[in-house]
């Protein structure tokens, strides 16, 4: 018998008894709906942590700093310390999978426009770092521009005080009237001196202010005040240019919080507060990062947070994905119970299809195919349901209300509808294949003696 025949006929005999089959469907699609609905929040968490995540900074990079910068390493020790400088910079350059590598050298300094200044740090990073960042007016600088300029981040604005009254964003809620497009900043580099001079010294000897130097806005990063990542709170400006500035400024002086010899002079290289190691792909940022770590150097990566929370959503999927299963266990109950009823009432019929010369196999799978299309059946409808559930669960009940990031929390990719629907199908023909056994196995003289 051919497969189009068992088909037809199977489909047949299900619509002879509507009423059983449609109960036995709403069982599938309500465990069908069930699987799906839970392990698309399972999903829709997991995705929400890793953008979350994400939005705090990107997940190809990999932050390397060393102790010996802030003094964490033995004085006495005749080894010159394990400073990040050019050298092991080319070093990181050089490990597998890595891409791009971006010394990172913090200056504190005091920026100015009209009545307003700010305390704050600039950050001299490569132009590969310069490209991690958001946008949102302007353009990146390079090393080929001729002077020093800058990338805003988009709270640095609440950071600027009114240098008359003391008050700032936090104390007005308002923001201050600081142009960085429009208009250049006024910064002050050499700290020490701007300190001084504002101390009353012995003798009524006035200590002369340093010099300011005005420094334009290149870009501002995307965002508002309100939108907290890794790059809102400083200013960002190319290495190689600020560096210079450094050695125009402090010629000869040891550059503020640079390290020095024993004897208090400068040494001959730049220290950098520490390196950001872009890697060419998620997959290889813990291999990169043990390789760093191997290197004697302390190495960090948003990917550490992840893989944390991957492992907790993961146990949620799990416990999620259970919980629906067990309604489509039920379901398969049910499907048995409805093939094995459906035996008993076609005893005779079975018995003249074997007298008739019909394969057992044939009869075998007439009953599986009843099984499977009740399972197809209940599939479908229950991925139409948990679709119109997911709709309404990412309309009232959202990831911002979890999580506070907006967003689906219930997220249903196509490869779970594929796989819900397969897995219906299987539950059903698994459930019918004991009935479906037990038909093939009558005897053909004891079933048509059945009334």
């Amino acid at each position: 018998m051919r497969f189009r025949d068992l088909l037809i006929m199977s489909i047949n005999n299900l619509r002879r008894r509507k009423f059983r089959t449609v109960l036995t469907v709403l069982g599938v699609v309500i465990g069908t709906a069930s699987i799906v609905v839970m392990v698309s929040l399972g999903i829709g968490l997991n995705e929400l942590t890793t953008e979350q995540i994400a939005s705090y900074g990107s997940l190809t990079t990999i932050e390397v700093y060393s102790d010996a910068r802030w003094g964490g390493y033995d004085s006495s020790d005749s080894s010159e310390p394990d400073y990040i400088n050019d050298d092991v910079i080319e070093k990181l350059k050089k490990l597998p999978h890595v891409k791009g590598v971006s010394p990172v050298l913090s200056v504190y300094v005091l920026v100015r426009q009209g009545m307003y200044e700010a305390n704050i740090n600039i950050m001299g990073v490569s132009e590969d770092f310069l490209r991690e960042i958001p946008i949102g007016e302007g353009e990146l600088p390079t090393a080929k521009d001729k002077e020093l300029r800058m990338v805003i981040g988009n709270q640095v604005i609440t950071r600027f005080n009114n240098y008359k009254t003391g008050e700032g964003y936090w104390d007005t809620m308002e923001l201050p009237d600081v142009d960085f497009m429009g208009k250049p900043l006024y910064v002050i580099f050499d700290m020490n001196a701007y300190w001084s001079s504002r101390q009353p010294q012995e003798g009524g000897n006035a200590v002369k202010p340093p010099k300011k130097y005005m420094v334009e806005t290149a870009a501002l990063a995307a965002g508002s005040v309100e939108d907290w990542n890794n790059y809102s709170y400083n200013i960002y400006v190319e290495i190689g240019l600020l560096e210079a500035q450094l050695r125009r400024i402090f010629k000869k002086q040891p550059i503020p919080d640079q390290p020095t010899n024993k004897k208090g002079k400068a040494l001959p290289y730049l220290v950098y507060d520490s390196a950001q190691v872009f890697v060419e792909d998620m997959a290889y940022v813990t291999q990169v990062q043990e390789l760093v770590s191997d290197m004697g150097y302390q190495a960090q990566s948003n990917m550490e947070w992840l893989e944390q929370s991957k492992q907790q959503s993961q146990m949620v999927q799990a416990v999620l994905g259970g919980i629906g299963a067990v309604s489509l266990f039920v379901a398969a109950i049910g499907i048995a119970n409805t093939m094995m009823m459906s035996i008993y009432e076609r005893t005779k019929e079975i018995g003249v299809m074997k007298v008739l010369g019909c394969d057992m196999k044939n009869i075998r799978d007439m009953f599986l195919l009843e099984s499977g299309f009740i399972g197809f059946m209940g599939g479908v409808a229950g991925i139409l349901l948990s679709l119109l559930i997911s709709t309404v669960i990412n309309q009232f009940a959202g990831g911002e209300a979890l999580t506070g990031m907006a967003g689906d929390l219930s997220r249903i990719p196509l490869w779970l509808n594929l796989a819900a629907l397969a897995f219906a199908v299987f539950v059903g023909m698994a459930a019918g294949f004991i009935p479906a056994t037990r038909a093939m196995k009558l005897s053909p003289l004891a079933a048509i003696r059945n009334e």
